[in-house]
C-alpha cells in the first residue's frame, strides 16, 4: 500500500517511518497540509493520512475517488474536518478513536493549575529575580465543583483526576454512561454550578459554540474554563466579551476556533493577523497552547500503531473497526 502523509512534522516520522517499514507500506511524507490546492499530490497513492488542521471537503473527496484513492486515514479521534457524508460509498474514512486519554486529561489539568496559580508568570518573574507575589494569587481546587462536558475516555480520565484533587464532579453528556461514578446533570445546571468547566466532547453541529453568550451568562463569576477538544466548541467573540467583563477567573485554550494555518507552525517572525487570537494573548488570565494536549510519547506511538493497523485492515480485507460512517 502506498500512503501519502500530509502536514508531516519531524516527530511524525519518529514512529511512522519505522512502523511503516514493518507493515511493508510505501509511505511518502509531505510537509504541505491536505487542502484543495494539494489534493492532487495524492495521485498514485492508495490512501492519504491527514491531521486535525487538514480538511477534506466534498470536492476533494470526489477528486480522491476519481484518482482511485481508497482511504482517508485520520491521525486523530475527531473527524469534523472531513465531509463524512460525501465520502460514503467512495472513500473509506478511518480514525484513531483512542490513543492516550490520560495525555489530554493530564494536560487539561496542567493548564488549569498553571492559569490558576500563574506558574508561567512566576517562572518569568523569578528569572529576572522579581520575587514579588503581587497578582499571582489563585484559589484552592479542593472541594470546588468541576463540570465535565463529554464523558468519553478523555472525559472519564478528567473525572478521575478532578476527584483526586478532592473536587465534587458534575457531568453532562447527551449519552450518559451510567456505569460511571459521577453525577450527570442538565447542561444549564452544570454551567451554573461549576467552578471549573472542562470541555471533552467532539465538534458536531450540536456542540458547536456550546460555550456562547447565553451559557457564559449562566456561569459563576470567576469560573475557570479549559478547552482541549476543538476550538469551535467556544464562540470566541463571546469569550472575549466575557473576559473583558471579568467573568472568568482563568481560561486555558489548547485549541482555537480559527487555528488552521497557525497552530503547529512557527509564526514568530510574522505579524499576527488574526485579531481575536492576538487579543486573547493580551489577557493576563488566559493561557494558550498550540493543540498539544495529545503530545506524549505514549500517545504518538499509539496514534501511529492504530493508524497503520487501520491501513493494514483495509489492505487485507479485515473488519474496519475504526471506520467513520
Amino acid at each position: 500500500m502506498k500512503i501519502a502523509f500530509f502536514s508531516t512534522k519531524p516527530y511524525d516520522k519518529i514512529w511512522f517511518e519505522p512502523m511503516g517499514k514493518e507493515y511493508g507500506f510505501d509511505i511518502h511524507f509531505f510537509e504541505a497540509p491536505f487542502q484543495r490546492e494539494t489534493v492532487t499530490l495524492a495521485r498514485g497513492f492508495d490512501a492519504v493520512c491527514i491531521f486535525v488542521n487538514d480538511y477534506a471537503d466534498a470536492g476533494m473527496i470526489e477528486q480522491l475517488y476519481e484518482m482511485q484513492v481508497k482511504a482517508i486515514l485520520l491521525r486523530s479521534a475527531g473527524f469534523n474536518h472531513v465531509d463524512i457524508q460525501a465520502a460514503e460509498g467512495k472513500v473509506c474514512v478511518l480514525r484513531v478513536p483512542s490513543y492516550s486519554p490520560e495525555a489530554v486529561a493530564e494536560f487539561a489539568m496542567g493548564m488549569i493549575l498553571t492559569v490558576n496559580r500563574y506558574t508561567h508568570k512566576a517562572y518569568n518573574r523569578t528569572r529576572d529575580f522579581n520575587m514579588s507575589l503581587n497578582g499571582l494569587m489563585g484559589v484552592d481546587l479542593y472541594q470546588k465543583t468541576a463540570g465535565i462536558i463529554g464523558t468519553g475516555k478523555i472525559g472519564q480520565a478528567m473525572i478521575r483526576i478532578c476527584k483526586g484533587f478532592g473536587m465534587h464532579v458534575l457531568a453532562y453528556d447527551p449519552y450518559p454512561n451510567r456505569s460511571l461514578d459521577v453525577e450527570y446533570v442538565p447542561l444549564e445546571q452544570l454551567m451554573a454550578s461549576a467552578d471549573l468547566i472542562s470541555l471533552h466532547c467532539p465538534l458536531t453541529a450540536e456542540t458547536k459554540h456550546i460555550v456562547n453568550r447565553s451559557t457564559i451568562a449562566h456561569m459563576k463569576q470567576g469560573v475557570y474554563l479549559v478547552n482541549t477538544s476543538r476550538g469551535a466548541l467556544i464562540d470566541t467573540d463571546a469569550l472575549i466579551d466575557g473576559l473583558v467583563a471579568g467573568k472568568f477567573g482563568g481560561v486555558g485554550l489548547d485549541v482555537y476556533e480559527e487555528e488552521e494555518g497557525i497552530f503547529y507552525e512557527d509564526k514568530s517572525g510574522e505579524i499576527m493577523r488574526d485579531e481575536n487570537l492576538a487579543r486573547l494573548m493580551t489577557f493576563p488570565n488566559v493561557l494558550i497552547t498550540s493543540h498539544m494536549g495529545f503530545f506524549t510519547k505514549e500517545a504518538m506511538q499509539a496514534i501511529a500503531k492504530v493508524t497503520l493497523d487501520n491501513a493494514y485492515a483495509l489492505e487485507n480485507g479485515l473488519p474496519l473497526v475504526n471506520s467513520v460512517k
